[in-house]
């Protein structure tokens, strides 16, 4: 059975670094775009970062220049390398691979394989 399993997260302060991992089992996301989204408590999911199968990377807004997604296709692993981490940045966590080779666009629920989440929470 295809899944996707997030790690890393934790508790840390602002100005802090956390790298988060998504490991895909019975999956193969090395043609695929691939994501991460964040939910806080009381906020709708939210698109963090895409990577395409070819290497385009978009990010949201807020964590532009603080956030880096990357993958190792052979290991079958997907991070989120965080630095400079605010209060805001507080929120659960979750990868997720699409169909499409390109990232035509980064809704949640167009995502066919998703994660269950690792929590990030930063203190001020």
């Amino acid at each position: 059975q295809a899944q996707l399993v997030e790690s890393g997260g934790g508790s840390v302060q602002a100005g802090g670094s956390l790298r988060l991992s998504c490991a895909a089992s019975g999956y193969s996301f090395s043609k695929v775009c691939m994501a991460w989204f964040r939910q806080a408590p009381g906020k709708e999911r939210e698109a963090v970062a895409g990577r395409s199968s070819g290497g385009t990377t978009n990010y949201a807004d807020s964590v532009k220049g603080r956030f880096t997604i990357s993958k190792d296709n052979v290991k079958g692993i997907l991070y989120l390398q965080m630095n400079m981490l605010k209060p805001e940045d507080t929120a659960m966590y979750s990868c997720a691979a699409h169909s499409a080779s390109s990232c035509p666009d980064l809704e949640w629920s167009r995502f066919i394989l998703r994660g269950r989440g690792t929590q990030v929470t930063v203190s001020s």
